[in-house]
């Protein structure tokens, strides 16, 4: 895809600039930016991993560091669709469906049977919550397949990878001036 290739829309669906049609999937994100106007950005993929346990309908347990620098726990799975939501107006249902399952504790939620849907205040931001959703979906595979009884990261650990990045009192990184 080239930036040539992009589809600017309103919240109404009606295509501001480009010369192509918008995604398909135009009304879930528009369901998405009406309830969150903070989100400067939203991806949807069908990445390997993340997808399976989208396909499972399994959330992404936290077990390690590496998620709970991003995510305060696991990356959520959003309710699944009714018959009459498939039928009509799926896409827009399943916007809806985020947004009544999404309750600001994750950059990103799997989509029962579908697939990823992350977000960002820019749209590099949502792309790198993407790609960190598919490689933590990929370690929680791999630490399931090897320690079937695996449990969850501590709730210490996770609060201090969580909270150094995230909140008033964190320090991790560098700040900007």
């Amino acid at each position: 895809m080239k930036i040539d290739d992009m589809v600017v829309v309103d919240l109404n669906g009606k295509v501001i600039e480009g010369r192509l049609n918008p995604s398909s999937d135009t009304p879930t994100h528009i369901e998405i930016y009406k309830k969150h106007p903070e989100l400067g950005g939203i991806v949807h993929t069908h990445s390997t991993y993340a997808t399976s346990f989208a396909q499972a309908k399994k959330e992404i347990v936290c077990y390690g560091t590496t998620q709970a620098d991003t995510f305060y726990g696991s990356v959520p799975l959003c309710r699944e669709l009714k018959k009459e939501e498939i039928e009509k107006d799926y896409e827009k249902n399943t916007g809806i469906a985020i947004v009544q399952s999404y309750k600001g504790e994750a950059p990103g939620i799997l989509v029962p049977s579908h697939g990823v849907f992350a977000w960002g205040s820019t749209p590099s931001e949502a792309v790198e919550h993407a790609k960190i959703i598919e490689e933590v979906a990929k370690m929680a595979f791999i630490s399931e397949s090897l320690n079937p009884d695996i449990k969850p990261i501590n709730k210490d650990l996770l609060d201090k990878h969580y909270f150094r990045k995230h909140g008033p009192n964190s320090y991790y990184g560098q700040k900007k001036k």
